[in-house]
């Protein structure tokens, strides 16, 4: 169910409770971890929709840092890809954790416009297990993307894919600041 739409500058910005694993975009933005080879969470749940032939992918790309990201073939989701994003484990923020997250962000987009994607999902990045702060990683996930738009032009439609209710009412309360409203 949509939460809130807004249109800023060329693209669509939308918050929704989902199961991601679901989404028929052109990529779902994985939170994932360092290893790419799965885990708990969101991260478990789009390992076992995407089948074995994405682990199997993950395998050959080496791992990837903390506020990196890499994309690989969506296989058995109705997504067509998967990007694959390390958000940072929360240490009581004095470790850079809000730059890390701020940068899986901007290089989920950077990978889109370089895949020529127009459309993506976004997890809710180190908000489970790792223990992001929820309104704060809403903060910076929307903040993150609308500044990395204007470099991403092809991304013309952006979902903020929430597990839960709090952390979509997070996100709306974030996206409604900005932008204009959508039909």
């Amino acid at each position: 169910m949509t939460q809130l739409t807004r249109r800023i500058g060329g693209a669509e910005l939308e918050v929704i409770v989902a199961d991601i694993t679901m989404l028929s975009v052109d990529a779902i933005v994985n939170a994932a971890n360092s290893s790419l080879l799965g885990g708990g969470g969101v991260d478990g749940a789009i390992h076992d929709a995407a089948g074995p032939e994405l682990l199997a992918e993950c395998q050959t790309l080496g791992g990837c840092p903390t506020g990196d990201a890499k994309i690989t073939k969506g296989y058995l989701l109705p997504a067509r890809h998967v990007i694959h994003a390390v958000g940072p484990v929360w240490h009581g923020g004095g470790r850079g954790e809000a730059e890390a997250l701020r940068s899986c962000y901007r290089r989920a987009l950077e990978l889109c416009q370089i895949n020529q994607l127009n459309s993506l999902a976004f997890s809710a990045i180190s908000t489970g297990v790792y223990r992001f702060p929820a309104d704060q990683a809403a903060e910076i996930a929307v903040h993150a993307t609308i500044q990395a738009l204007p470099a991403a032009p092809l991304v013309g439609h952006v979902i903020f894919c929430c597990f839960s209710e709090t952390s979509a009412a997070f996100h709306t309360d974030v996206l409604a600041r900005y932008g204009s409203p959508c039909a």
